[in-house]
């Protein structure tokens, strides 16, 4: 529900939780390191990183499952490409030579199923020798912390709006390494507070192991792992290279 009818919430508090121009120097140092130019960005959200890629020379397009997200990204990019899509299953007219998972977005492919039909649907779309790179909510550090953690706290400031949003995160561990998040939204209003939407939805979290043995069948080849510091969440990014 975050990313359908309550995209105009996340677009209000993530703009704040995030920082997209550190965000976009990260990945692209990767994609420079690598000489790539021709981008699909996958969960393109509401569209904070396409300007920033084509201001930089990027020939840039994202694609995102939601069309609610997509229409908020036209927006406020409307010279830039988005289109809805399912990353286990889509097609592109032009193979690319890099391809970016932002946000933790691959946290939503709750199977090994949804994983590998993502990596195959993403080596079909990919030059040879292209770059895959996408963060990954670490296992071993994240699932025990919330084994004892209550409720968790995150209050955003958006034009002139004081948003605060309660989570609660309860390890499930029905997928692999996956935990429940309930969380409740609401903005200030004088002292109260007025909740303004609910969510509940399933995230799955991997190891390292398992990014790299999920890639290595299917057609990838590891070049690099780095710790990466995020927004709630201890992640680790993954650079793979198309075999």
């Amino acid at each position: 529900q975050l990313y359908s009818t309550l995209a105009g919430v996340y677009e209000a508090m993530y703009m704040t939780f995030i920082n997209y121009e550190e965000e976009y120097n990260f990945y692209g140092n990767i994609l420079s390191r690598y000489k790539s130019k021709n981008l699909l960005e996958i969960g393109s959200g509401t569209g904070n990183l396409a300007r920033l890629f084509e201001e930089n020379g990027y020939n840039y397009q994202g694609m995102d499952l939601s069309n609610e997200m997509i229409a908020i990204a036209k927006k406020k990019s409307p010279e830039s490409t988005f289109t809805e899509g399912d990353m286990r299953d889509f097609k592109l007219n032009d193979l690319v030579d890099s391809v970016i998972i932002t946000g933790r977005t691959i946290s939503y492919l709750l199977t090994n199923e949804d994983v590998v039909s993502t990596f195959k649907s993403i080596s079909k779309n990919l030059e040879k020798s292209g770059i895959l790179s996408f963060d990954f909510i670490d296992a071993n550090r994240f699932i025990p912390k919330i084994s004892a953690d209550k409720k968790i706290i995150h209050e955003a400031m958006y034009k002139d709006v004081q948003y605060v949003r309660e989570s609660k995160w309860e390890v499930n561990l029905k997928n692999g390494m996956d935990f429940t998040w309930h969380s409740i939204y609401n903005k200030q209003e004088g002292n109260n507070l007025i909740k303004i939407a609910e969510d509940t939805s399933t995230v799955r979290t991997f190891t390292r192991n398992e990014i790299e043995i999920l890639l290595t069948l299917n057609n990838f080849k590891i070049k690099e792992f780095i710790d990466k510091a995020a927004y709630a969440f201890p992640t680790y990014v993954v650079v793979a290279e198309r075999c």
